[in-house]
């Protein structure tokens, strides 16, 4: 009997699993949670003890759609968003946040958004 091959999103699906076993937000340090789709990426920060999502942005926001458009490739568009999630951490007073990278690896687009979180100035 051989062993069944799993496809990449079951794979991702068991180590955000494992990650989340690991790590919480709280209203104090919210989680920031990142997906990423094939066109699109998602940021959220999350409160897990009041299962509560203060705030979100994605390439999908209305209110960004201008910089989005003028934007050159995914990883800009990333940048974008770790700006934007960054500033609407500030305007919330939020400071430090623990970073879920969603089983995704910490290279391209994921540590494009969070390389411009850190310089718009959230600590994780």
């Amino acid at each position: 009997m051989g062993f069944k091959k799993k496809n990449k999103s079951e794979a991702r699906t068991r180590k955000h699993r494992s990650i989340r076993k690991k790590i919480m937000g709280t209203s104090d340090r919210p989680r920031l949670a990142i997906f990423r789709s094939s066109k699109n990426i998602y940021a959220q920060l999350i409160d897990d003890v009041n299962e509560k999502t203060i705030t979100a942005v994605s390439t999908r926001n209305a209110l960004l759609k201008d910089q989005i458009s003028s934007a050159d490739g995914k990883i800009a568009k990333a940048k974008i968003i770790g700006t934007a999630i960054a500033e609407k951490a500030k305007d919330l007073k939020i400071e430090n946040v623990v970073f879920d990278r969603g089983g995704y690896l910490y290279h391209g687009r994921v540590k494009a958004l969070a390389d411009a979180a850190r310089e718009g100035g959230l600590k994780f």
